[in-house]
């Protein structure tokens, strides 16, 4: 059986060529190549390669070079702005490559808190017509996300990260007294699940 990762980010180091809009935790670079070699090196055989927002935001030209060079290792999920009016045309440009099995969305900044916001719900129903999962990264908007998730039944909505919020540096070691991942075990549980709704597992990136 094959062994996937649910989610990872690739990137160049920072350059006038492809700069980066931000920075998070983690290595200088870690392009596609090294990538592929840190997944031989504990035998995983894929993985969906997710543009990291923090350092491109919208711009997936690197997601798609990497793509490229190893389309036997990767699939990918695009980041889409839903208040772009193009973005209808965006997310059927990308539901034809083959290699793009989601479209990611971050309720954050200028996207709207209603769960009634035409332009998020003409997203979430967009993807479902082209058979497309949403990433939905929703970090202080769980309630937002429930209702969207309500509003759409046939969306397939994935929960960036459990919804957790995600720190720029390793966190502190948890006291002694508390196990392991019991604080996100305690913050992920959800008040009513949903059958289109899935979490995918928290990471220190963007």
């Amino acid at each position: 059986m094959p062994t996937l990762d649910a989610q990872v980010h690739a990137y160049e180091r920072n350059h006038p060529g492809r700069p980066w809009v931000g920075t998070l935790y983690g290595p200088a670079e870690v392009t596609g190549d090294q990538m592929v070699a840190a997944m031989d090196a504990v035998r995983v055989d894929g993985a969906i390669l997710v543009s990291p927002f923090s350092m491109y935001r919208y711009d997936t030209s690197y997601p798609l070079e990497v793509y490229a060079a190893h389309p036997n290792r990767f699939r990918l999920v695009k980041p889409v702005d839903p208040t772009d009016p193009a973005v209808v045309d965006t997310i059927a440009d990308w539901a034809s490559p083959t290699g793009t099995v989601g479209i990611r969305v971050f309720l954050r900044d200028n996207v709207s808190t209603d769960p009634a916001d035409p332009a998020i719900n003409r997203v979430l129903a967009t993807a479902a017509r082209h058979s497309l999962p949403v990433n939905l990264a929703c970090t202080g908007r769980l309630d937002q996300a429930r209702q969207l998730a309500a509003r759409n039944p046939n969306t397939r909505l994935v929960i960036d990260h459990l919804g957790l919020p995600q720190p720029h540096e390793p966190p502190p070691p948890a006291p002694l007294d508390e196990p392991p991942g019991a604080r996100c075990a305690a913050a992920s549980q959800p008040a009513r699940p949903r059958q289109n709704v899935v979490k995918t597992y928290p990471q220190v990136s963007g």
